[in-house]
């Protein structure tokens, strides 16, 4: 195995309070004192003053604007406790560190305060990317009495690491992780509801507004906005966390606004968090929270956004899986225009729960079988390596199904990392599609965590994992930001559970709040049980393959099906799209990725565009559901020409682009177009 993934690490000792200290890297910079401590970078700079260890929010200055969000400090401090904190004075401690802290990680600076008291010690790590418009924050309190330990300098600030639950304490102070009174006179505020366990939710996205003038209200949620209105710039709440149903350390709100102070509290211990600030309304705000997430898994060309093939969707369970048919899946993949060919379940030895051949294993998988995570030995007599070997002669990588051993807390997270490591170094696996976790305590969800961050580690970021989100309790959107895409649904048309308008409306409700790249979205083999949907005209039958394909390629998409069983007509319409699309996605997955027209239901205008960092560019994709009107027009979010050049790479139909709007043309209904703007 490879050596650990480490960094550099620079010490600053406590200094005299007359005295400062300043550290530097790239744009970003943090000073300090006894007295106060300040980040910022090109974008952003938040100030805190400090007195007996606790911080208090003064400054929070949107760079890009020069907007100052905070007109006075916080009424209390925060981070916060709870209750009444022992009133001592605290020695301080701060610790500079530079540098890429995770493989899959942007560089950052990071900045880490011990306030260690005799009763209490508080810790708090602060990071800032160059490029994003936030800090990110972690806060954890110990019993000064007690032996400290060590702090694990490696570990990444995405909800992974989780300290032991705090006992809330009595008094008047809410224990809280931000308290920012607000400056602009008029806010609008949003909370945003997102669902996860797709086998059991259709609508995952949900968005609540509020205009207080006196109206004090509190929100369970991962995501909060807070807009002027006047001026279309705001602020972000993220916590880096699973959804509220699924946290181990859970909490009973996490933003509490008192309407007429304008004063707002982000609550909830055991999970890192950060606030950043846009400008550019509902586009600013998208492009800052991608620019955000891919700071904290960053985006590899070679290795992100693939076209991805599984074999599940076709329902034939393992009955079909062995060498023999694995090697008809690379051979079909090849010809579709894959990246992945992955195997799910059925490729080892043991048998689970969703087996076609009988009940098995789920959850307690080596209970059932010590043996279990090995390669079937009737199946694939040789193992798994001539298919991956197969797989890269054609240009291709492969993947497995894996699910970690949930007994007694996922105890067992060291042997299954295991598992996966060798798959990598013997076999060439690089691509893993995570199921059956069930994340029912914290120290079930920190050893989850252990064995995502080995395998990260131990592989370089080579791995990506497809973290399943329709069952059970799962780190889901921002659980475990950096560990690949999250495996988002399980349609069947067996069951007349798949329709393409849905898929698409989730892909474009999520993106305005999750990178479409982190999500693994699919489309299906449309001549399975055409039957089922008889006259209906959304059945998925009336979409041509390569629409199917157009639906999901502004994600990392996914072929839910035995590659191998598709039609021709599959492969005669998707290559050419997919071909398209690969000269183009590196360029989409590095653009700010903004949904466009309205939310898919099957019968509006509706789409993508990724914008260009620079703004001299954008690839879009648009879609003509089931309406009469052929022609559409729109706005190309941050993309300001006034002219542009477009080009058509695939679909039917025709665009052009002038006095600021683009103006597309769809002869057919259900069809699409892929479009490239220039500007001239």
């Amino acid at each position: 195995m490879k050596a650990p993934f480490l960094l550099p690490l620079a010490t600053l000792l406590l200094l005299p309070a007359a005295s400062a200290e300043r550290v530097e890297f790239a744009d970003c910079y943090a000073d300090w004192s006894e007295k106060e401590i300040t980040l910022g970078n090109d974008l952003v700079e938040r100030r805190w003053t400090i007195r007996n260890g606790l911080l208090t929010a003064v400054s929070m200055v949107d760079k890009a604007t020069g907007t100052e969000w905070l007109r006075q400090p916080g009424r209390q401090a925060a981070p916060h406790p709870g209750g009444d904190p022992v009133d001592e004075n605290r020695t301080l401690k701060f610790t500079s560190r530079t540098g890429q802290r995770h493989p899959v990680e942007a560089e950052s600076l990071i900045i880490d305060l011990e306030a260690k008291g005799e009763q209490e010690t508080y810790g708090y790590t602060f990071q800032i990317f160059p490029r994003s418009s936030g800090v990110t924050m972690r806060f954890n309190t110990s019993d000064a009495s007690a032996e400290t330990e060590e702090t694990n300098d490696d570990v990444t600030p995405d909800g992974l690491e989780q300290p032991k639950p705090e006992k809330p304490k009595r008094g008047k102070a809410i224990q809280a992780l931000e308290e920012l009174m607000l400056s602009p006179l008029h806010l609008r505020y949003t909370q945003v509801e997102l669902k996860d366990q797709t086998d059991h939710n259709d609508e995952l996205v949900f968005e609540r507004e509020w205009l207080p003038l006196q109206d004090n209200f509190e929100v369970p949620c991962n995501v909060f906005y807070v807009e002027d209105p006047l001026t279309g710039s705001g602020l972000i709440f993220l916590k880096i966390a699973p959804l509220p149903h699924a946290r181990p350390l859970p909490s009973p709100w996490d933003i509490k606004v008192f309407g007429a102070g304008r004063r707002i509290i982000f609550s909830g211990p055991g999970y890192p968090w950060t606030v950043l600030t846009y400008s550019g309304r509902r586009p600013g705000r998208i492009a800052a929270m991608q620019d955000y997430q891919r700071c904290l898994r960053g985006y590899v060309p070679t290795r992100d956004g693939m076209f991805l093939s599984n074999t599940w969707g076709d329902r034939s369970r393992d009955s079909r899986i062995s060498a023999e048919f694995l090697m008809k899946e690379v051979e079909a993949g090849a010809r579709l225009g894959v990246d992945v060919v992955q195997v799910d379940d059925g490729w080892q030895k043991g048998q689970t729960g969703n087996s076609a051949f009988g009940k098995g294993a789920w959850g307690n998988f080596r209970s059932a079988d010590p043996r279990f995570w090995e390669p079937h030995p009737e199946r694939f007599p040789d193992g798994l390596k001539p298919l991956v070997e197969a797989a890269k002669e054609k240009g291709m990588k492969f993947g497995l199904w894996f699910g970690p051993d949930a007994e007694n807390d996922m105890e067992n997270w060291k042997k299954d990392a295991e598992v996966l490591l060798q798959a990598f170094e013997k076999q060439g696996v690089e691509y893993v599609k995570i199921d059956a976790v069930e994340m029912k305590s914290p120290a079930a969800e920190a050893n989850l965590a252990k064995f995502y961050d080995t395998v990260l580690r131990e592989t370089e970021g080579r791995v990506v994992f497809d973290a399943d989100a329709t069952a059970g309790l799962r780190p889901g959107y921002f659980g475990t930001v950096n560990v690949g895409p999250v495996f988002l649904e399980n349609r069947y048309t067996d069951w007349q559970r798949y329709w393409p308008h849905h898929t698409l409306r989730n892909l474009w409700t999520l993106a305005s709040h999750v990178d479409p790249v982190r999500l693994r979205m699919e489309f299906l083999n449309t001549s399975r049980n055409t039957d089922k949907y008889k006259a209906d005209p959304l059945a998925p039958a009336n979409y041509s393959p390569d629409t199917l394909f157009a639906q999901v390629m502004f994600s990392s998409p996914l072929g839910w099906f035995e590659v191998s069983n598709l039609p021709e007509s599959y492969f005669e319409s998707v290559p050419p799209l997919a071909a398209a699309w690969k000269k183009e996605r590196e360029a989409i997955f590095s653009g700010h990725i903004v949904p466009i027209g309205r939310a898919p239901d099957g019968y509006v205008w509706t789409g993508f565009s990724s914008t260009a960092r620079d703004r001299k560019s954008a690839r879009l994709v648009v879609f003509r559901e089931l309406n009469d009107e052929e022609s559409w027009s729109t706005e190309v979010p941050l993309f300001d020409a006034p002219e542009a050049t477009v080009s058509v790479l695939g679909g039917r139909g025709s665009a052009n682009y002038g006095d600021g709007r683009l103006t597309v043309t769809i002869p057919k209904k259900l069809d699409y177009l892929f479009l490239y703007l220039e500007t001239e």
